[in-house]
């Protein structure tokens, strides 16, 4: 089994802690090399102590949901002999509460749009049953609680928004 890191960075600079006066802003790498500046998320802690360009862990929780899920996908359609030549999701997370009242990330929705070519197109009912697949194996879909809903946009519908043929994963 794999081991997975993330090494945090965040310094004071000099600002009031105690008085809840400091930035949120931090550094996060990963174990192949990459930065990314990190944040809480402005809806949680005003700008300025956060910093809206940079990743809240609900963005970075959203992301790795709809990234994982879309690597499943491509090599489920792979396997399947299918040509994918593009896919973009907008991956839109909604908070709630639990039955305790804390808040969480609840929902997860993604709005993924494949465009294949090739002599092997799927049909729309195949491209849900890919989504589908990709879903029960994404490793991040088997660790969380929150509803992860999968609702692909057909490849003409993309570019306007529209989405047909959703399917609750």
């Amino acid at each position: 089994m794999g081991s997975y890191t993330a090494d945090l960075e965040w310094d004071r600079k000099g600002e009031d802690f105690v008085g809840n006066r400091y930035s949120r802003r931090h550094l996060i790498r990963f174990d192949g090399g990459v930065e990314m500046p990190g944040s809480s998320s402005p809806h949680v802690v005003p700008v300025p102590r956060s910093d809206p360009s940079a990743v809240d862990p609900e963005e970075a929780f959203v992301a790795s949901i709809a990234s994982c899920h879309m690597l499943w996908f491509l090599s489920i359609a792979a396997a399947r002999r299918y040509c994918v030549d593009r896919y973009v999701d907008h991956a839109v997370g909604t908070m709630g509460k639990n039955p305790a009242g804390k808040e969480y990330v609840a929902q997860v929705t993604l709005h993924p749009a494949a465009a294949f070519s090739g002599e092997r197109i799927p049909t729309t009912a195949e491209i849900v049953a890919l989504h589908h697949r990709a879903h029960e194996e994404c490793f991040i879909a088997n660790s969380v609680l929150t509803e992860i809903r999968c609702e692909p946009v057909p490849e003409d519908a993309s570019t306007s928004g529209a989405a047909e043929g959703s399917a609750a994963t």
